[in-house]
């Protein structure tokens, strides 16, 4: 249940028994704190800087968007008008309603930026992004799904959860910051038996879905290559993490 609590995503009843187990369970507290950390991080390195006429955009989409009227609750003649306003059926408390409402905001809010995002988006460029968002959900949410960061002595990083079912592991880099003109980051899979195998370049910290990992991976690392990236690596790992910390190779 740390993925989810990580998320915030369990109900009232849920959230009340993981945090009696947090109390006395160590690594389950440990687990959960790197969950929250890693969700933190890739939120942040997912965040943009909204477009200059995006309100203007959502603002007229939003008045040329027909809205239906909210439904009437039922009034009893007999009920004083106060207990009229509160009227909720036998046995669901009020509070229920409270977190519907609340649900519906955060649903509206996010239909109303994904409007946006796809005012001033390309299609390509929105298919792929959802498929980026999907993956990382899945891999997030997975049962087995592990988290684990490194840094070094330069504050340099790397925070990888992992799925072992999935065969996939979420990774972002901290601290790195620019590569030289001409250079890029790229993302490797160590394998002690076999080459290392490219998982694609890296866009400052934005996360990266590592697909198609196995036992057979030692580790995850970034160098620092030629633009365009590289077949093998050129140069030392600038950060590594060993994936038998999130599940593999053990």
């Amino acid at each position: 249940m740390a993925v989810p609590y990580a998320l915030d995503a369990l109900d009232p009843r849920e959230l009340r028994r993981f945090e009696r187990h947090l109390t006395r369970c160590a690594p389950c507290r440990t687990e959960a704190r790197e969950m929250g950390e890693g969700a933190v991080r890739l939120a942040g390195a997912a965040a943009a800087p909204a477009p200059p006429a995006l309100r203007e955009r959502v603002l007229a989409a939003v008045r040329t968007t027909e809205q239906e009227p909210p439904p009437r609750a039922p009034v009893t003649p007999s009920a004083p008008p106060r207990a009229r306003a509160l009227l909720v059926p036998s046995g669901v408390p009020v509070g229920a309603f409270t977190s519907l409402a609340a649900l519906a905001l955060v649903l509206a809010l996010a239909a109303s930026v994904i409007l946006a995002v796809q005012l001033v988006r390309s299609d390509g460029r929105i298919d792929r992004e959802r498929a980026d968002a999907r993956e990382i959900a899945h891999v997030l949410a997975a049962p087995d799904a592990r988290a684990s960061a490194e840094r070094d002595a330069w504050g340099r990083g790397i925070n990888v959860v992992a799925s072992e079912s999935r065969r996939r592991a979420v990774v972002t880099v901290t601290g790195l910051g620019a590569p030289p003109r001409g250079r890029v980051h790229q993302l490797w899979v160590m394998r002690p038996a076999s080459a290392p195998r490219s998982l694609g370049l890296l866009d400052g910290e934005t996360p990266v879905i590592a697909a198609g990992l196995s036992a057979s991976g030692a580790s995850l690392a970034v160098t620092i290559e030629p633009d365009g990236g590289s077949e093998r690596p050129t140069s030392a790992p600038l950060v590594q993490l060993a994936l038998e910390s999130v599940g593999f190779g053990e």
